[in-house]
């Protein structure tokens, strides 16, 4: 796998150009999921997202009507999140840290189903399982190395964001495209 820095140096090569539509991606989902209406449909969306991450570690342009391109398995979607929060919930009530273990271990589901739409939720949670075995403790150090961008969110009264957002979800895309066997 590659190291921590190769997947960010690629994730940024790969947001250049692109940061303003991305960013317009989280917009329109914060929109539409911010009803009651629409956040049934965020689980749906946020596989969708995955799909464009996806996409652009590809080489693809990303375009806001991919955003909607996983709609087709809003009940696939919507059942990966709560068997997903289920799951990550009971190992939380073991104590705190196996909660975030298994969270960890089961957040690629999104991204294997976006690439497998027609594979049941409960196979992309084992196969987000499978991927991550020995790599949890990767993604965990990969995502606190964001927080001094986070801070700089803060800083700027949520204006980094612009960046920052896009640049997180490239680079965990580029982790979940490193880990794959």
């Amino acid at each position: 796998m590659q190291e921590r820095a190769q997947l960010k140096a690629l994730a940024r090569d790969q947001i250049r150009g692109h940061v303003g539509i991305l960013f317009i991606l989280f917009l329109v989902m914060g929109l539409i999921t911010g009803t009651a209406i629409g956040g049934l449909f965020a689980p749906a969306m946020n596989v969708g997202l995955c799909l464009v991450y996806i996409g652009l570690a590809a080489g693809k342009k990303p375009a806001t009507g991919d955003l909607f391109k996983r709609l087709d398995i809003f009940g696939k979607a919507l059942w990966l999140m709560i068997i997903t929060g289920f799951f990550t919930m009971l190992w939380s009530l073991l104590l705190f840290i196996p909660g975030i273990i298994k969270g960890l271990s089961y957040s690629m589901a999104p991204y294997v189903l976006a690439e497998h739409p027609d594979w049941t939720a409960r196979q992309c949670l084992d196969e987000s399982k499978r991927i991550m075995a020995g790599k949890v403790g990767d993604l965990f150090v990969l995502q606190l190395s964001f927080i001094p961008w986070y801070l700089l969110c803060g800083v700027t009264g949520g204006i980094a964001f612009i960046y920052v957002l896009p640049y997180v979800c490239a680079t965990t895309a580029c982790f979940y495209k490193a880990i794959q066997v």
